[in-house]
This record gives C-alpha cells, structure tokens and sequence, in this order.
C-alpha cells in the first residue's frame, strides 16, 4: 500500500496563506454556509446529503471557469473516474473505482452510462462531446444498474444541462488561452408564452491549434474546431403537465494525432523517426499521412412528466445520431523503407440508436415509496474500415464492412420502506433481455497474410440473454445531520462480439455478459451549522467475466482482441469534503483510495504477451487520487468582488496495459491550476485569468505499445498555459 504523500495538500495550503484575510472576519457579515445540492441519483431530485449512493456533484458554471469542457477534463476532479483516451473519441472510455471497457468494437457495451437530460448514450464515444450549457454532472460510483440500466454496472455520469426559466435573459462568454485557442459560448432564453410556454437556445464555437508540431510538414496538431447549439423548449399547459423538448447539434474536427513516441526499442526505428526525439516528454511528430477526426452528434428528446394526483408518470422518447470518420497514421512515420512499412487506416462510422422509458414514481413522505418502469433500446450501428499496407515494391488494401444490432427490454423498480423517521429499508430488481446480432465482410487484395491486413473472410452471429440487476440496503439517520446506508448491489453487463477490421473465424464466439457483486458503506454528514459537509464510502466489489481487452498476434502484427478476461475485484475508501470556513472563503476536494486487481486472468490462446498478470493492477486504475480547491472572494466598496482560486489533483502511478508491460506506467503526477477574477455581478460581466499546470508537470493519459516502441497520448494541459475570460449576462 501506498503511503499518501504530504505534497498533495502543501500547494494548496501555500497558495491560501497568501490570501488576503480583509473581510473574512468583517462584524457585519451573515452566518456563512454551505449552498444545498440537489441530485437525482434515485431518480427524484433529492438531497445530496439525503440519498444513499456515493456521489460527486460538479456544478457547470464552475467547470466553464476552470476550461473544463469535456468528460476527460473532470476526471482529474473526481478522483473514483479516470478516462481512457486515444486518437479518436471513438476509443475513449470512462472508469468508476477502477472498471470500465478498453475495447472499441461496436459488440460492447459501456461499463460506464453516460446519462444525458435522462437519455442514456449507448455508445462510450458519443460522450466525449463537448460539455455545453450545464447545470451540474453527478457522478455515480458503483453499480446503478437497477434504475439506469445494465451500461452502468461500474457508475453512472449523469449529466443535466440548464432548464430554462421564465425570466427573459442572456449571455455571452469569450475565452482565450495560450496556444491560440478561442471558445465563445451564447445563450438567450425566456418565456415565449407567460406560464404555458418557455425555451433556450445555447451555442458554442471553439478552436485551438495544437501542441504537438509535426516535423514532417510544420504543421500544429493535436488542436480542435468544435461547434455546437442545443435548444430546449418547456410547455405547461396547466399545473399537472411538462413537457420538455430538447435537440442538440455538435460538429467536431480534430486533429489528434495517432500517438505521440514517447520510447523507441529500436535503435532503426529511431533513426527512421528523426528529426524527432523519443521522450516521456515529446510533443513531436513526423507522419506523412494526416490524423484526424470527423464527428457530429445529434440528438431529438421528448420528456413528459404528467402529475396524476400525488403519482408523477415520466415518459422519455429519445433518437441520438452518431457519425464518425477517422484518418489514422498507423506507421508513425514520415517515409516509407523496406525495414517500416507505410500503414494508413480510415474507419467509417454511422449509428443510430431509439430509446423509449416510462416511469411511474410514488409520493413521497409515504411509507412505501417506489419508483418503477419499463424501458426499451434499439441500436444500429455500420462501420467501414480500411487499411492501407504500403511497402517499397507494393501497395495491399483490406476493407472490411460490419454491424451490428441491439435491442434490449427492461423492467424495473426500487422502493424504499420508511419503517420509522430514520429508519428505512431499500429494494431495487431490473430484468433485462438483450437481442445482439452482428455482421462481418472483409476483402483484402493479397489473398494471404500481410502485415496488418489477414486474408478475406466473412461471419454473422446472434445471441440472446437475460440478466439480473438490483440493490438491497438499509439507511439509518444517526441524527438529523448524519446519515449512515448499507447496501449490496448487483451489476449486470450484456453479451458481446470482438467485432473490429481483422476480425477472424475465432472471433465469432459471443462473449458472456459481465457480472458483479458490491457491497458499500457510507456515512453523510453535515456539521458547523450546515457550513461542514463529509461524505465517507467504503466499498468491494467483485467481477466475473470481466470483459477487456487483451494482445493478439495478427498477421506479424501485435492486436488487442476482446475477451473475458476472468474475475477482477476492485475496493477502497472515498471521501468528499466542502468547508465554507468564512462567508469569503470555501474549502473542498476529495480522496480516493481504489485496490483495483485482476484476481484469476483467463489466458486466451495464442497471447502475445505474459499472462502472468494474477495480483497484478487493472488498467487505468491508480490505487490513490486526490483533489483539492481553495476559493475566495473579496467584496469591494464599489460592488466589485475580487475572487481567487487555486486546485491541485494529484495521483499515484498508474499502469495502462492489462498485459503490466513496465514502460506503460505512467508516474504519481500532480496538477496545479489558479485563477484570478474580477466581477460586478449587479451589471453582469466577469474578467478572469487563468492559469494551468502552473508546475510545467508533463504527464500521459495514455502510454501503448506499438511494437517498436511506446507511444502516449498529449493531453491539452501537458505543459503551463495561460488564458482569459469575459463574461456578460444581459
């Protein structure tokens, strides 16, 4: 075990004994306190404070200040999330308390929900968009099967963007950051009809260069150019009916590189890289094929809630659209020579999903409280894949078609058995039936073996199954500030397929769904007259047929091939804290410690790397991470108010690779951030400087064998940056 380390606290602890304490003790000044936090974790928006789930609440226009703008940003925040990136949002994934799914075929599901206005995403890339419009993203730690269905046996992330109000109003917020990046935010919205009718409108524009320079060409990569809109529209006919329409549009280019080298294990394969320099820290690259994305999300929902006397039935019709094009450099490299051949891939993306939930919730204060409902989900997902063998005398291609279909039907329900005022029993059960089928062309011009491309071949599969999810427990309100729960809750993930470009006949075996078994623990407290909040949970989980990926050999050519990769356990202490010290200054952060383990690995035949891996840590889990955030503020005579800021996340190594290869561990790191703003809240406007990873600290979401060498992932705050904000509410 490690020992937590001392420098985690010490930044910040410096940077508040430089603030000014004027005003802090002023005589005049009302009881500070902290503000209520709402969430609807158990489907009702409840008390953070009151429900009986672990959960870590970040509020929107903070993660706006900060230049937190998708998924990958606020995993630093939360330390029970990491997120695993790659060249394409396509391949990223989310992990709660040390599980999620490292696999980007299309045959397999998210261990992770992402929730969205409550419409779940089905898809992990989907949700890696841009963050626009927020209220607030709970984080659900631990499984949430029972009411949010079987893509959340590890959490949930359950995202609520802005409602509109009935007050006509608007913004329009300018950022600029070092590296020539740009965001501009606007939004109106109001009422259309007093009482009966009222919308928003949100949209965004941002661009950035890069920081990444290929030395090939001299262009700036690994930048963006994203633009988006969503607009919602909320009609009450009378006092018993909502109805709320929301649609959403996003566009993104990216040019992410396909990994940056970080470590050459070949002295030829570092000449060929020159003029660029292998390092943990390298930020350059030398590639004559262009790796970008093209990606558009959109999505149309509809949700009713209709009061039926104390009853409220909610209906959620939804239709999400994803399209996806991706241009990937696979040989690193900017010439072609006997010794490396020359690899370019394109993949092809469109996907469709429709999901339809009706729910029926009690009343509340009543001795039997439910929340019950049905829920259905149909995907289409078709993809084109092509690579591109280029060697000195030839020229191969292989192109593969595939698909695959899902439909899934659910039951579901929980209650809670309020026995006395602080006493209450709780019981959830889900069914679910799963229909996967999927579909596998693939031609290729040599008809054997090459490297990277097999020969041509074709498949189809179906499987069917039914699984279980649920939650029992117990809460117990030890006094009208402290809540305690014990609950075992019991996770279920659906079948899948290894469906990917070099699919072959071995790989036309459906997979079993994933299964886990977790008990957790947690006190709630709320102290100092409702200025000290601690959140403690303790938890174990166990995995059978975890699903993950693992390395294959594929015609010379070191692949991942998805599996089930036997038992995994995974459990630990968490901890979520907020101080409102003096009505200026406030307090908060959290400490996670996870023992993440692969227990009994399934060794797939023909591995091409060490399965010696029992004992040994899950990917992309590191055993300790921890946030803290100090922020002040300074009223002026004139109305003005100065507000600091200042954040360190910090977190132990971390291994990448299920396979444990040493030079994919990425080294405890922290991260210090701090901003400086001057407002006048009474005439709307903001002006903030920023300032990221004031340490100049390189680190690597990412680090991945590529055979000749390792390879990482360039984060956008991988070195010190700067920027400002401007902000007017009208």
């Amino acid at each position: 075990m490690h020992n937590f380390p001392r420098h985690t606290h010490l930044l910040l602890l410096a940077g508040l004994s430089a603030l000014p304490v004027c005003g802090a003790v002023a005589a005049d000044e009302q009881e500070p306190t902290l503000q209520s936090v709402t969430v609807t974790a158990t489907r009702r928006e409840e008390s953070l404070q009151k429900v009986p789930v672990a959960v870590s609440v970040l509020e929107g226009e903070q993660l706006e200040r900060d230049n937190r703008n998708g998924v990958a940003s606020i995993a630093q925040q939360v330390p029970s999330l990491n997120f695993r990136t790659g060249a394409s949002n396509k391949d990223t994934s989310l992990f709660v308390r040390g599980v999620g799914t490292i696999s980007t075929s299309p045959g397999v599901e998210p261990t992770v929900a992402t929730v969205i206005d409550g419409v779940v995403y089905a898809r992990p890339g989907q949700a890696t968009l841009d963050l626009l419009d927020l209220e607030r993203i709970e984080v659900l730690r631990g499984p949430q099967g029972t009411l949010f269905g079987k893509n959340a046996s590890a959490g949930v992330l359950n995202i609520t963007s802005k409602a509109p109000t009935a007050q006509t109003h608007g913004f329009i917020d300018q950022s600029f950051y070092s590296g020539n990046e740009s965001r501009t935010r606007f939004g109106i919205g109001g009422s259309l009809v007093p009482e009966v009718l009222k919308g928003s409108i949100s949209t965004l524009f941002g661009s950035y260069d890069g920081n990444v320079d290929n030395r090939h060409n001299g262009q700036e990569v690994n930048g963006y150019n994203h633009k988006g809109v969503r607009g919602k529209l909320e009609f009450t006919p009378n006092d018993d009916v909502k109805l709320t329409l929301i649609a959403d549009y996003m566009q993104s280019h990216d040019d992410a590189p396909n990994g940056v080298v970080s470590k050459s294990l070949n002295p030829a394969f570092s000449n060929a890289l020159r003029p660029v320099r292998a390092s943990s820290d390298n930020r350059d690259i030398n590639t004559d094929t262009r790796s970008h994305v093209q990606d558009t999300n959109k999505g149309l929902s509809a949700q009713l809630d209709w009061n039926l006397g104390d009853y409220t039935l909610t209906s959620i019709t939804a239709w999400r659209g994803w399209d996806n094009m991706q241009y990937q450099d696979g040989d690193r490299l900017g010439t072609v020579t006997a010794a490396f051949p020359g690899t370019a891939d394109k993949g092809d993306l469109a996907f469709d999903q429709y999901s339809q939930e009706l729910r029926l919730a009690s009343p509340k204060g009543e001795f039997l409280e439910y929340v019950g409902g049905l829920f259905y989900m149909h995907g289409k997902d078709e993809e084109t894949y092509q690579r591109t063998l280029t060697t000195t005398t030839r020229v191969d291609r292989g192109i593969a078609d595939y698909s695959t279909t899902s439909d899934s039907y659910a039951a579901f329900g929980e209650t809670t058995l309020n026995f006395t005022s602080r006493f209450r029993g709780i019981a959830g059960l889900r069914y679910t039936h799963d229909d996967l089928k999927y579909d596998h062309r693939r031609v290729s011009t040599s008809a054997t073996t090459v490297s990277g491309i097999q020969p041509a071949t074709s498949s189809s599969g179906s499987v069917d199954e039914d699984g279980w999810s649920g939650r029992l427990g117990v809460q117990y309100d030890l006094s009208d500030t402290v809540t305690s729960y014990l609950t075992y809750s019991r996770g279920y993930k659906g079948p899948a397929y290894n469906v990917f470009f070099n699919m072959q006949p071995r790989d036309t075996d459906a997979l079993k769904p994933e299964t886990s078994n977790t008990w957790e623990a947690g006190i709630k407290a709320t102290a100092w007259n409702n200025r000290l909040t601690t959140n403690l949970a303790v938890f174990h989980s166990d995995y059978d047929n975890y699903q993950a990926n693992f390395f294959d050999t594929v015609a010379g050519q070191v692949v991942t091939r998805l599996i089930n990769a036997g038992s995994v356990s995974t459990e630990g202490v968490e901890l979520d804290y907020a101080l409102q010290a003096t009505q200026q200054l406030k307090l908060s952060g959290a400490l996670a410690y996870t023992r993440a383990r692969i227990d009994q690995f399934a060794c797939p035949p023909g591995a091409a790397a060490t399965c010696n891996v029992n004992g040994k840590p899950l990917p992309f889990s590191p055993d300790w991470k921890s946030y803290v955030r100090a922020d002040y503020s300074i009223p002026l005579d004139n109305g003005l108010d100065i507000e600091l800021g200042t954040d360190y996340s910090w977190q132990s190594e971390v291994q990448y690779d299920i396979s444990q290869n040493l030079d994919t561990k990425q080294g405890a790191y922290g991260i210090w951030n701090a901003s400086v703003a001057l407002a006048d809240y009474t005439n709307g406007w903001r002006v903030a400087l920023l300032a990221k990873n004031l340490a100049d600290k390189s680190y690597s979401p990412l680090l991945a064998s590529g055979g000749n060498y390792i390879y990482r992932a360039v984060p956008r705050d991988d070195e010190r940056y700067f920027g400002v904000q401007l902000r007017k509410d009208f």
